[in-house]
């Protein structure tokens, strides 16, 4: 890295949404409110999952590992975000800046991937029923989990080398609520060129694969579902799957609409709006549309809710017959 380019930029200031005190006030309560609805989601999704052995399969343990992807990116921008509503000065340092985007784009490239890999979980379910176990073994999950923590590590390292090589000389304001590539080129006063280009062909091949992944997989659902003869069947089938197809619509086409797009159409005002909804919205909408649509996750909290009341039960009944005695 640049030594000079260190000397000459030592912080970055992040403008954030609005300098409106009243405003700043409303943000914060809103986004405090998302964030935790976040943290509480995701990590109860997590423990339920660990929890109820009926959730111990292919599919919960990419579900557990999609919640505590969401979790952790969504930890790397929110809880700045919200400091930064009340702060003077909405400063963070360079190698802050650094680490707070390669986190960002480490567990973003995970998650892109993690869509995919749960895509092909609902293809060997609904295609091959039979050898769902035998081909979905734990150890194969596993390694693809580890294949896409690798993947996401090597290109968040290119990533973020290719967006700090560059010397940072004209400003240190960054007109985002947190350290982004587009805003990071766009305060540069070196030539950007070859780090947009390798920026976008690694994001590009890791978005491209993951969507290519899960287009092949749903033909072959859809083929396999209309082939069904029993309309329960196709129902069944379709429903298992209309969780993760809202999952990948949402997150999918933010990340098409932020970053794929021709560079003459950016505008930083409205794009750190777009941002807020996949960094901060996202993370707090997956546990709910899985839980709200899914009958298993329901059904295995509704058990968990009910073990908590019959664990409590007699500790309530205690307390309520000790008072009684002190009242005689």
């Amino acid at each position: 890295m640049d030594k000079g380019n260190q000397s000459a930029i030592t912080e970055f200031i992040l403008l954030g949404f609005t300098d409106n005190p009243k405003m700043q006030l409303i943000l914060f309560m809103i986004f405090l409110l998302v964030y935790v609805i976040t943290v509480i989601g995701n990590l109860g999704m997590i423990l339920l999952i660990c929890a109820e052995p009926q959730l111990h399969n292919p599919m919960y343990f990419f579900l557990g590992n999609l919640s505590f992807v969401d979790l952790c990116y969504s930890s790397a921008i929110a809880p700045k975000m919200l400091v930064d509503f009340y702060a003077e000065s909405k400063k963070i340092s360079y190698n802050g800046c650094v680490i707070q985007l390669f986190v960002f784009a480490l567990f973003a490239n995970v998650e892109c991937l993690l869509l995919a890999l749960m895509a092909y979980d609902r293809y060997v379910a609904i295609c091959n029923p039979l050898l769902y176990s035998v081909i979905m073994s734990k150890r194969l999950c596993q390694e693809l989990m580890a294949i896409a923590y690798f993947i996401g590590i090597v290109n968040s390292m290119i990533n973020t080398s290719c967006t700090f090589r560059l010397s940072f000389c004209r400003s240190n304001i960054i007109n985002h609520f947190f350290c982004d590539e587009p805003p990071l080129l766009i305060l540069s006063c070196s030539d950007t060129y070859i780090s947009e280009i390798v920026i976008f062909a690694f994001v590009g091949c890791i978005e491209g694969s993951s969507i290519g992944m899960i287009l092949v997989s749903y033909a072959y659902i859809l083929g396999t579902v209309l082939r069904m003869r029993s309309a329960e069947g196709r129902y069944k089938a379709f429903s298992t799957c209309t969780s993760h197809l809202t999952a990948v619509g949402i997150f999918h086409g933010t990340i098409l609409f932020m970053y794929f797009r021709p560079s003459s159409s950016y505008s930083m005002d409205q794009d750190k709006w777009a941002s807020l909804f996949y960094t901060v919205v996202i993370p707090m909408l997956n546990p709910l549309i899985y839980s709200l649509r899914n009958k298993e996750v329901k059904d295995a909290l509704t058990k968990s809710l009910g073990k908590i009341g019959r664990t409590n039960k007699p500790f309530l009944n205690g307390c309520h017959l000790s008072s009684g005695q002190g009242a005689r």
